[in-house]
């Protein structure tokens, strides 16, 4: 319940936690310039659950009540704004459908802003663009606490609801999860709806839409992502994959003028995004969250104009006059005069028994906050020795009350980062498990335990967890390439001088030189981040790979001279030989 003043309005809920900044006149007086002045009336919605919101709101009098579910069973306050505060979240910068709706609790007057305009403003303004930008990241993961959103309705033995489920939470979507197999609200909601169990998993959202098995097409049409290219398909640079490589060649392909689209099969950010804490990324030196610098890296690549599209899974690529044609999984197709791959990698599979019908329902591959959610009352598990267990057993000890790192080798300190082994080996709820090894995994529909091995003596043991976190390497996002570029003996694309030595010297004979750094055994077709052979897997050098892709985009154009030019692009700036930032 919201506590309510003498006039029978709710009171306005306490900034804790940095969501709920207040505009400074001197910020509302700025605003206005791009706005207008609107009054508001009691019981006025200003934008609802489920539809557009095209407007960013400023409340300049009067107090406004942002609702989860208005009108349904699960009606709930969110929270209560009152003067020089701004209304929405994440989804507003993002295109998204609203999360929640807002209503007009005591009358006043609102500063309307087109969101085109505010997106504009605070290009130019830092301040106040860190301000809103820091705010809504902070909504989102509040929404997301407290299960906000669409519900999916599954058994945690389907893969289609283990699909759902990941596509959710990798693209940081406020939803609730209702276990078919255990819930009890799950056997109401599905008599309420007339739905079958075979006709499960379903995504239920604003208490009347209803979509049964949905394909991930589906559900981000839902929720407002775009889900193909659009235009006339004729693009200069195709990114392939939305990680930090991707974001990068995104934003400086776009800032330099080249009409970009970056597409991903699954979420903007990558595996970097579900990083709870980057500690050694350059200029932060109080670590930032990977989902916070990918939102950062999505934001700045739409300020420069490019299109990023999600999900859309790449399925061929093919030279085809003078240019490259790229196909999708959904039969859509675009193309492009350059293509950036940087598709990313897959964490491997933990192959050991019993763990297959465990998977998506306590064993993970990702240490998100809808999974920490899930992990507040018992012991949890980590496998693996890299920065990303690491980052994992810091994040997830702030939520269980205990976590195993299980760590094949004897030395912690041989592949995770020194400030890493220390914060890890300090920490009073970790206990680090080095030479061990998982045997089994033991439960029945969620796991109750793991059977661990030393693999110096032999001696085995059984550790209560309750969930288990994999991070034991991983394999690139390269299947559809393998008979279209050269790849190394694991998967990973070949480029530079390892590509020359594949290559066909006659696709290279006419333009008199060899492939670039970046690029492939095709022409004008670079490869950028963990899927390139021979990167460095850390997020920093995969940002840096993608700008300089775009800096030998321009020099292999500079030779074809075919940029693609859209009404009212503008001629690319020059890039200086010597720069790539």
């Amino acid at each position: 319940m919201t506590a309510e003043g003498p006039d029978g309005v709710p009171t306005e809920t306490p900034d804790q936690h940095g969501a709920y900044p207040r505009l400074t006149p001197e910020q509302l007086d700025e605003l206005a310039q791009y706005g207008e002045y609107r009054p508001t009336r009691r019981g006025e919605v200003l934008f609802r659950e489920g539809e557009p919101c095209e407007e960013f709101l400023a409340i300049v009098s009067g107090m406004v009540e942002i609702i989860h579910d208005y009108g349904g069973p699960d009606q709930r306050t969110v929270a209560v704004h009152g003067p020089g505060r701004f209304l929405g979240e994440l989804g507003l910068l993002e295109g998204q459908t609203a999360f929640d709706t807002a209503v007009v609790r005591k009358p006043g007057q609102v500063l309307a802003v087109p969101v085109e305009r505010q997106r504009a403003l605070v290009a130019r303004d830092p301040a106040l663009g860190d301000l809103i930008l820091r705010a809504y990241l902070g909504r989102r993961s509040l929404l997301i606490g407290l299960g906000a959103g669409f519900r999916i309705l599954g058994s945690c033995y389907s893969p289609n609801t283990l699909r759902l489920r990941e596509f959710a939470a990798r693209n940081r979507l406020p939803h609730r999860w209702i276990d078919l197999e255990k819930d009890k609200e799950a056997e109401a909601l599905l008599r309420r709806f007339g739905i079958r169990p075979d006709e499960t998993p379903v995504v239920m959202w604003k208490g009347e839409q209803v979509l049964r098995n949905p394909s991930i097409a589906d559900l981000a049409r839902l929720i407002g992502l775009p889900t193909s290219a659009h235009g006339d398909g004729e693009y200069d640079l195709v990114v392939i994959g939305a990680g930090p490589a991707g974001l990068a060649a995104a934003v400086y392909g776009s800032s330099d003028g080249l009409v970009t689209v970056a597409v991903d099969a699954m979420a903007t950010g990558g595996q970097a995004a579900t990083s709870s804490r980057i500690e050694n990324y350059l200029g932060f030196p109080s670590g930032i969250s990977g989902g916070e610098l990918m939102e950062r890296s999505v934001l700045q690549a739409r300020k420069f104009g490019a299109q990023l599209t999600v999900p859309a899974e790449a399925t061929s690529l093919e030279p085809r006059d003078g240019r490259y044609a790229l196909t999708f999984a959904d039969g859509s197709e675009i193309r492009a005069a350059t293509v950036v791959l940087a598709s990313g990698v897959r964490y491997r599979r933990l192959d050991v028994p019993g763990i297959d019908h465990l998977e998506g329902s306590s064993v993970y591959y990702a240490a998100t906050l809808h999974e920490a959610n899930l992990c507040r009352m018992d012991p949890v598990a980590v496998v693996g020795g890299g920065n990303s267990a690491g980052q994992a057993v810091l994040f997830l000890a702030e939520y269980a009350p205990k976590v195993y790192l299980i760590v094949r080798s004897g030395d912690l300190g041989k592949d995770m980062s020194r400030y890493l082994v220390d914060q890890v080996t300090r920490h009073p709820k970790v206990e680090v498990l080095t030479h061990t090894e998982v045997r089994q995994v033991n439960g029945e529909g969620t796991l109750q335990s793991l059977t661990v091995e030393d693999n110096a003596s032999g001696d085995r043991r059984e550790l209560p967890a309750r969930a288990l976190f994999v991070f034991i390497g991983a394999r690139p996002h390269t299947e559809w390439l393998k008979d279209v570029v050269a790849l190394d003996r694991r998967g990973f694309v070949l480029t530079g001088a390892d590509a020359r030595a594949a290559a066909d010297e006659n696709i290279w004979e006419s333009l008199g030189r060899g492939p670039l750094m970046l690029e492939t055994t095709m022409p004008g077709v670079f490869a950028a981040g963990d899927v390139r052979s021979g990167s460095v897997k850390r997020v920093a050098s995969a940002a840096g790979e993608g700008a300089i892709a775009v800096r030998l985009v321009h020099e292999h154009r500079a030779q074809e001279g075919n940029l693609v030019r859209g009404s009212g692009m503008s001629e690319p700036r020059s890039v200086p030989a010597q720069s790539v930032s």
